[in-house]
């Protein structure tokens, strides 16, 4: 049996939101696995926090930017121990600087953003490398997304605590393409649509679904039919397309796409520090 600690119980109830009890019992439960005591906790009907596991990093910046040409973008987080450092305007302005480079160089993956150089022909790892020296935290290059498509938006969320990357299959009117990026913002969909979800996620929310329904005392034979309505329910709220548009909750992001001309959504990112 694993050994729960406080800080195991501290750390489920700050992914989740759920009662400190509630997520000890839920670890005991799962000999300490933190994705099946989530699980649990949602059978049992607990109401949890919409906490995504993007969140990578306590503190630092994070910047989006595409290259001019519009089909090119990065998104890129460097963390800091502490917010003293991440609101540092020498910090900001040096990620701002790395986001330059790598969008420029069109990096297509961490390795290589660390070693694209920098205006003294010296890397971007080995300028972190200085920053850590120069401010006495760690500072790494935490996360780093590219996307590149027909048209590619870049938003960056007040703060450069958040930030997201869509894609798109021909082109679009920057602020359409906007709006669409500050939907995922706003909402932290998992995927596109319901074919870029997992099967494996979707029979975890099926059952899920099943054991919630069971509970409610539905019987055996609406089990399914039920489960199957909870689960469009969940890729309305879930998946991008099927989302309320944020600015006209009378339709759905894919309406107001159709609404703007033929392009949709290829594919996002949304990178966010943690709390």
């Amino acid at each position: 049996m694993a050994n729960i600690t406080a800080a195991d119980v501290n750390k489920l109830r700050q992914m989740t939101g759920a009662g400190m009890m509630d997520c000890k019992n839920a670890l005991a439960e799962n000999d300490g696995d933190f994705e099946k005591a989530i699980d649990f906790l949602r059978k049992k009907g607990q109401k949890l926090a919409a906490k995504r596991a993007d969140r990578d990093a306590n503190e630092g910046q994070i910047v989006a930017q595409v290259t001019t040409d519009g089909k090119f973008g990065t998104v890129v987080t460097i963390s800091s121990e502490t917010d003293f450092v991440a609101k540092n305007q020498e910090f900001v302005d040096f990620c701002k600087k790395v986001s330059d480079v790598v969008t420029a160089a069109k990096a297509k993956t961490i390795e290589e953003a660390k070693a694209v150089k920098m205006a003294d022909g010296r890397s971007v790892e080995e300028h972190l490398t200085d920053m850590v020296g120069k401010i006495g935290e760690k500072i790494e290059m935490a996360r780093y997304e590219v996307l590149e498509a027909a048209k590619v938006i870049a938003y960056n969320h007040h703060g450069n605590r958040l930030a997201t990357l869509v894609a798109f299959t021909g082109d679009i009117d920057n602020e359409a393409g906007q709006n669409v990026a500050m939907q995922v913002a706003a909402m932290a969909p998992l995927g596109v649509d319901q074919s870029s979800v997992p099967a494996d996620a979707i029979e975890r929310e099926l059952e899920i679904a099943r054991d919630q329904v069971r509970a409610e005392g539905k019987p055996e034979d609406m089990i399914e039919k039920i489960a199957q309505g909870k689960l469009n329910k969940f890729f309305k709220e879930s998946t991008l397309l099927n989302q309320e548009f944020i600015k006209d909750n009378k339709m759905s992001v894919a309406q107001y796409l159709k609404q703007q001309g033929e392009a949709t959504v290829a594919a996002f990112h949304r990178l966010m520090l943690g709390a």
